[in-house]
């Protein structure tokens, strides 16, 4: 598996060095997920419902809530903005395996490029420290990107264990 990953810098901006360590952790989930069959994207460890094509949708829809919905408070394209999330609050994780393995990472790849833009956008009239609603609280540009390295982080892991149990890749 090659390993083309950008390395976050090492000395720069908070904003750039924080935004280094997202496309990273990006890249790693595309580098678990690459070259499997749908078969594969759609397999489950014996002690988890979890999938690497339920990751690749559930990650398509973190990017499309926090980037579009929340701080450019923009509605968001489809699917999201037309489910009843009461009726199946994990439906990210759960159709996935009604999707191809194309159509998975294809959908994800375009949510991170519209998170890209809807953050360059809200980036060019704020700054880190500009708050936006969030339901009842307001949260802070800088708060929303260090909650999406988190996200990512954690899947990274889940990522790295579920590849491993499908073909014995293994690291990074």
């Amino acid at each position: 598996m090659a390993d083309d990953r950008p390395e976050p810098p090492t000395n720069a901006s908070e904003e750039t060095t924080l935004l280094g360590f997202l496309d990273f952790l990006r890249a790693t989930i595309a580098m678990k997920t690459s070259g499997l069959s749908d078969e594969e994207l759609h397999t489950r460890s014996t002690c988890s419902a979890m999938t690497l094509g339920g990751l690749l949708k559930h990650l398509a829809f973190v990017e499309s809530y926090w980037f579009i919905a929340v701080l450019s408070r923009q509605e968001t394209s489809r699917p999201w903005g037309t489910l009843d999330w009461r009726d199946d609050p994990d439906w990210d994780w759960t159709s996935a395996a009604d999707q191809s393995g194309e159509q998975l990472r294809t959908l994800w790849q375009d949510s991170v490029v519209r998170s890209r833009v809807a953050w360059a956008g809200f980036r060019a009239t704020n700054d880190l420290g500009t708050t936006v609603p969030r339901g009842d609280d307001r949260v802070s540009a800088r708060w929303v990107l260090t909650h999406m390295i988190e996200e990512y982080a954690r899947h990274c892991g889940h990522a790295d264990l579920l590849r491993e149990a499908i073909d014995g890749v293994t690291g990074e």
